[in-house]
């Protein structure tokens, strides 16, 4: 953990070296997420279902609750690959650490933008309260792309942003009338529209290009062990394609009942049905993706306004597996179209 304060203290500062692995190799694959929802499955499905070890990679999956460790774990390599918003990567890469993007588990917007009943047109945000969890997260950006969509400037249409928590407080704020909108998951949205609230746009169905979450590995680590990088790639396709296949939807639901603790198999099955309208067949990085979340955060953050956002991106192993037909044949083999 003291490398880990060291090195974050360096990232604060953009001082971070590119620390090679020549010396020592590592003999697994360490993938750390921060997220804890339903999306992480295809992490959990690979591991448990052996689809990591079946293609070479002796596999450690981590909860890394800080953006910050993740990103200083990166640095030392005591964390090989990471699966974060492409916000964080951007952000790392911006702080000087030599980061790339090499898949993307969700390549598009996947809120929905839910309103008051009173609510039932884009012009009627206009004036209105509209809640996020935090300026500059993957909520606000889903959220500004999604308003974007819909024709509304907050600025313009005196939109009034607020920071009110997580998806959780958000639900509760917009249905006690303390905000007049905001963006959720469908295992949000649903409850919500079942009581009367408005789902004004469900940005699933728009195809609004954004990383929500990606899967990154610093070049030195590409560079050296692409054998690893490929197994871990051809595990989480695996993963992709079991989870699509109706037939395995027990195991899918009871795996995320088990890493969120959910007792309620209805609540893991919004969760589920949320997993599967974000799915990515085939998880190729979105430059248009990244080149949103660059336009919407560099007001904040200068650094990102020369930014190469084609350099971030690296997805030459996935496209080999695409080309010579791994990814085709594996879908085949679960039955999915």
């Amino acid at each position: 953990m003291a490398k880990f304060i060291a090195l974050f203290a360096a990232f604060a500062g953009g001082l971070i070296a590119d620390v090679g692995y020549t010396a020592s190799l590592p003999s697994r694959v360490i993938i750390a997420h921060g997220a804890l929802n339903a999306r992480i499955a295809p992490l959990w499905i690979a591991h448990e279902q052996k689809f990591f070890a079946k293609y070479g990679a002796d596999s450690q999956i981590i909860l890394v609750r800080h953006i910050q460790v993740t990103i200083a774990g990166l640095g030392t390599g005591e964390i090989h690959v990471a699966l974060t918003g492409g916000s964080t990567l951007m952000g790392a890469a911006a702080g000087g650490l030599d980061v790339k993007l090499v898949a993307a588990l969700n390549s598009r917007v996947g809120y929905d933008l839910v309103t008051a009943p009173t609510i039932k047109s884009p012009k009627d945000l206009r004036g209105k309260r509209f809640g996020i969890q935090a300026f500059g997260g993957s909520l606000w950006m889903g959220a500004t792309l999604g308003l974007e969509h819909l024709g509304l400037d907050p600025q313009r249409d005196a939109i009034n942003v607020l920071q009110v928590g997580d998806q959780t407080v958000l639900a509760q704020a917009l249905e006690t009338g303390r905000i007049d909108a905001t963006a959720l998951d469908g295992v949000f949205s649903r409850r919500l529209k079942q009581k009367g609230f408005t789902i004004l746009a469900e940005l699933s169905q728009a195809n609004i290009p954004f990383i929500g979450l990606g899967l990154g590995a610093r070049n030195s680590f590409i560079r050296e062990r692409p054998e690893l990088v490929e197994a871990t790639l051809k595990g989480v396709i695996e993963a992709m394609a079991f989870i699509l296949s109706p037939k395995n939807k027990s195991v899918v639901l009871k795996t995320i009942m088990t890493h969120l603790r959910i007792l309620d198999p209805a609540v893991a099955e919004e969760g589920y049905q949320d997993l599967l309208a974000g799915a990515e067949k085939k998880p190729f990085p979105s430059l248009e993706g990244m080149r949103n979340i660059q336009r919407l955060l560099k007001i904040g953050n200068p650094k990102l306004e020369n930014l190469k956002v084609d350099e971030l991106i690296d997805d030459r192993i996935l496209r080999k597996l695409d080309e010579n037909g791994f990814i085709g044949r594996l879908y085949n083999s679960y039955g999915v179209k």
